[in-house]
């Protein structure tokens, strides 16, 4: 593996604000393999790079040669809002309700300007 696909991995870590490990979480491998992958120690090979665009959202053709938009959108994928969605597609439609209930109560607490200490 080229030394600048390490680089765009690291690259595209970074936008994503993921550490290796929350890296490797998310697209189910280890983070001694990102790592290696990261310094060139290992080829990153068609299934990673389709996994990689698959979970965030990455253009395969930028990760494997540097051209083109690192995502196909303007904005990288928010990795923490599709885990919310997965996670909220798993419930019953009576917790999805007061999840949504809920949510609404945590925003209006966000409005309410804080006391100075």
């Amino acid at each position: 593996m080229k030394r600048e696909l390490g680089e765009r991995l690291i690259e595209l870590r970074t936008a994503l604000g993921l550490t290796q490990k929350e890296f490797a979480q998310k697209i189910r491998v280890s983070e001694g393999y990102i790592a290696s992958l990261e310094r060139s120690h290992r080829e990153l090979n068609s299934r990673i790079i389709k996994l990689i665009s698959d979970t965030f959202g990455a253009n395969e053709q930028w990760l494997q040669t540097g051209k083109g938009n690192m995502f196909f959108t303007a904005e990288p994928r928010n990795v923490s809002l599709d885990e919310v969605i997965a996670l909220y597609r798993q419930l019953h439609p009576k917790l999805q309700k007061l999840v949504i209930e809920q949510l609404k109560v945590l925003l209006e607490m966000n409005r309410i300007p804080k006391k100075e200490e």
